[in-house]
């Protein structure tokens, strides 16, 4: 049984910071590319952020400059520091993972169930 669990979202005002955390947990031997996304309401899901498990990462042109992402592989969990939040970036954030299992060779991605990030004044 593998788990990804979202924290650190909440309601913040314009211009204020939140950090996500994700974390994994159960039977893993490995975790590979780690990626935040969200979804606003009428909207598409948005891939955000990507690290991978050297350490590379990769941003949306909503999240270059503002958010930075990263892992702690010792405690398989990945953040992500949101800065400068605008209205815009309401959403509901999910995170998921590549990732192996001690029980199988194959490469599984899971998602977590979502943190809600509100920006109002």
């Amino acid at each position: 049984q593998v788990q990804l669990v979202e924290s650190g979202g909440g309601l913040v005002q314009p211009g204020g910071s939140l950090r996500l955390s994700c974390a994994a947990s159960g039977s893993i031997s490995a975790i590979y590319d780690m990626r935040w996304y969200r979804q606003a309401p009428g909207k598409e899901r948005e891939l955000v952020a990507t690290i991978t498990n050297g350490g590379r990462t990769n941003y949306a042109d909503s999240a270059k400059g503002r958010f930075t992402i990263s892992r702690d592989n010792a405690k398989n969990t990945m953040y992500l520091q949101m800065n400068s939040l605008k209205p815009e970036d309401t959403a509901v954030y999910l995170c998921n993972a590549d990732l192996n299992l001690l029980t199988s060779p194959e490469t599984y991605r899971y998602w977590g169930q979502g943190t809600q990030v509100t920006v109002s004044s």
